[in-house]
């Protein structure tokens, strides 16, 4: 018997693949202190020359969890329903914006890793001349970014949670989620000059966690049933 939603069940397994690998570079950031403080950048060249398996390993999940949420907006955008969806659960336009712009956020994400990747080029350099003032504007450039992403991500929870058909329950907790992830976009900005100290990137961290939990549940309906819209 064909699947007579691949696009879907794809996806799920995309968003899936995604999630887990965030999780494990995280898993392995935090513990290892390699959250790379721009404001630091001695300490952080100094912690990347010391840990640099563990950076590249870090790097190497973190890839791999970008892109999957690229590719998994990108059937998102294109998927088709197996079965008629009543008008007042389907936004089409919508679906689409929310799949455009959860591609949009795993390639601002690979652009953040892309300069944590040429961090790591420069700590094996702690010679060369003005190495620390490089790495500062490459670790605050990846920085900005990665929140750029995180803008993206949460602006297509919001059209996801409005336009993708669903139960209600879940309907809300998309919105909810949205709105945690939002919290944590928002963070950064009310440092001024001073810039997020450690700690509070870490709560930016937990608050993106309802964020990633709403998108394991949907993609992990979306692997399960065959008939999903």
């Amino acid at each position: 018997m064909s699947d007579p939603n691949p696009r879907r069940r794809l996806a799920g397994v995309l968003l899936l693949i995604s999630l887990v690998a965030m999780v494990a570079g995280t898993a392995l950031v935090v513990p290892s202190g390699l959250t790379l403080n721009p404001y630091d950048s001695g300490a952080v060249l100094i912690a990347v020359r010391e840990q640099v398996g563990v950076h590249l390993a870090e790097l190497a999940f973190d890839v791999v969890g970008w892109m999957g949420l690229t590719a998994a907006g990108l059937v998102l955008a294109g998927a088709v329903h197996a079965e008629p969806v009543p008008a007042q659960v389907w936004r089409p336009y919508l679906e689409r914006l929310a799949g455009g712009l959860l591609a949009g956020a795993g390639l601002a994400g690979v652009l953040h890793d892309a300069g944590n990747l040429a961090v790591t080029q420069l700590a094996a350099r702690p010679a060369a001349p003005g190495v620390e003032t490089v790495a500062m504007g490459v670790l605050l450039t990846a920085k900005w970014t990665v929140n750029l992403a995180g803008l993206l991500w949460v602006a297509a929870t919001f059209a996801g949670a409005v336009g993708w058909a669903m139960p209600a329950g879940l309907r809300v907790a998309g919105l909810i989620a949205a709105l945690s992830g939002l919290s944590a976009v928002i963070l950064p900005w009310t440092t001024g000059a001073a810039g997020p100290a450690p700690g509070l990137e870490q709560l930016g961290y937990a608050l993106h966690l309802p964020v990633m939990i709403w998108y394991a549940v949907l993609g992990g309906r979306y692997l399960r049933r065959r008939d999903v819209p």
